[in-house]
């Protein structure tokens, strides 16, 4: 593992890799800056641009495009109050205030450190945990997906409030439409 690890490192440390790195990380954060486009937004906007890259090189640009887009986010809800993305949402309580006292350095500071820890994490726990949520993934079978689809659909239902049973209805509904065309 630690071998892959190092190869990674090699892969992503050349200067085309990190040249495109920071392309991806300046334009995912200048799009996600806009309040209401985040990194997926940015994503489908920016995703032509990777097109007659090495596919490495292509990875690797739209990570810095989604981290960027991420990061981005928080800036409009520090500066302006205006979530930029829905997980900078909780953003708005600490970092406005803060920079209506004047500290908004300090809070996209403490953004971007938390922002590059959470990232790092994130790698690190899917390197270590990856391969064996591959082998659960891979074991499903069919009537798995069916009943891991339906979970979902019926707790949208139930956490989204209003009536329950409008909601089964629309739940069975989007069931019916999502089977049409497909194979016996």
């Amino acid at each position: 593992m630690f071998e892959n690890i190092l190869l990674g490192f090699a892969t992503a440390a050349t200067p085309e890799n990190l040249l495109y790195c920071f392309i991806g990380v300046f334009l995912g954060t200048f799009i996600g800056v806009l309040p209401g486009l985040g990194s997926l937004a940015a994503i489908s906007m920016l995703l032509p641009l990777s097109f007659y890259l090495d596919p490495t090189t292509a990875l690797i640009m739209l990570a810095g495009i989604y981290y960027g887009g991420e990061y981005g986010g928080s800036i409009a809800s520090i500066l302006l109050n205006i979530p930029g993305t829905p997980s900078a949402a909780i953003t708005c309580l600490d970092g406005n205030p803060m920079a209506k006292q004047g500290r908004a350095g300090v809070a996209l500071f403490v953004t971007a450190i938390a922002s590059f820890v959470g990232g790092s994490v994130g790698v690190v726990a899917l390197m270590a945990f990856g391969p064996a949520i591959a082998v659960i993934g891979l074991s499903f079978g069919p009537g798995d997906y069916f009943a891991l689809m339906l979970l979902g659909l019926v707790a949208a239902v139930t956490v989204g409030g209003g009536s329950i049973v409008k909601g089964l209805i629309m739940v069975v509904l989007g069931l019916l439409l999502g089977t049409v065309g497909t194979d016996v």
